[in-house]
Order: C-alpha cells, then structure tokens, then sequence
C-alpha cells in the first residue's frame, strides 16, 4: 500500500472521529469543519511521515489536530485582544464633529451606479490607478476613464448641494 492509499484510508477511517473531537472544542460546528480541513491539509502535505502502526498513525493525526486547534485558540484570543484594544482606543477618543464629511461622501457615492460606486472606491479608498481598475473589472480602460470622469463630477454636484 503506497503512502497515498494509506493517508486515504486513514481520513476515510478517523475524519468523522476527528470533527467530533473538534465539536467538541469550538463553539461553532463551522469551525470545526474549518479545523477539520485544515486538518486534512496538514495530513496530506506530510503523508510521508505518516507512522506505519495504524494506531501510531491515527494518534499522529489528532496531533496534527490538537496543534491546528491550539493555533485557533491562539488567533482567536489575539484577535479579541486586538478588538478590546481598540475599542479602549475608540472610547478615548475625541468626540466627532457636529456635522460628519464622511457620511456626506458614502451617501453622495451611494447615489452613483454601482459600477461607478466600484471606480470610485477603488480608485480612492484602495489607491488602484484607471488602468488596474479596468483590468480588474474586466471594462475597457477608455470606458473606465469616462465613468470615473462623470462619477466625479456628479459627487462634487452632490457635494457641493449638501454644503448649501
């Protein structure tokens, strides 16, 4: 039996087994499909280490199972560190201005064609020139040129009614 048929029978005998052991651990059984793949991955990209003793083998895979669901605890704890972070940062900062510009432009964009909404938020707010963003919109560059022009113009229409 070559090192690929074995790694299939192992993920046909003990993936069920493996998700339970991830359900068993995560709040969200999405996660532990998630954790389960990863899983898999894992095992597949080391099949030549898999142990030859079916036992050893299996416990070698929820080894591999119990590090990937470590490095989830992980991430997970510093992205909620992060979020209390900034949450801290944005309680402390100073009070918004009376009258919000940023809320004056996403409403002026959101009048546009979705298409134009699109130029203009990747030109602007994602720093892509004309021509990468008619590469990727898959839209002629002349055609992307002359709906940003008239994008444009139409915002600063809008703009300059809301200042009135």
């Amino acid at each position: 039996m070559t090192n690929d048929e074995r790694v299939a029978q192992l993920v046909k005998d003990h993936a069920g087994s493996l998700l339970d052991y991830f359900v068993r651990r995560v709040p969200d059984r999405e996660d532990a499909a998630d954790l389960l793949g990863e899983t898999l991955v894992v095992v597949w990209r080391k099949v030549r280490s898999v142990p030859a003793d079916p036992i050893e083998a299996r416990m070698w895979m929820f080894g591999i199972a119990r590090r990937i669901l470590s490095q989830s605890w992980r991430s997970r704890a510093r992205r909620h560190s992060l979020t209390d972070k900034l949450a801290h940062h944005l309680a402390h900062l100073a009070p918004a201005e009376e009258h919000d510009h940023a809320a004056d432009v996403r409403a002026a964009i959101a009048e546009l064609q979705a298409v134009d909404q699109e130029i203009i938020r990747l030109v602007y707010w994602d720093g892509f020139t004309l021509t990468d963003v008619a590469l990727h919109l898959g839209m002629n560059p002349a055609t992307v040129r002359s709906r940003h022009a008239r994008a444009r113009s139409l915002l600063q229409t809008l703009l300059q009614a809301e200042r009135v």
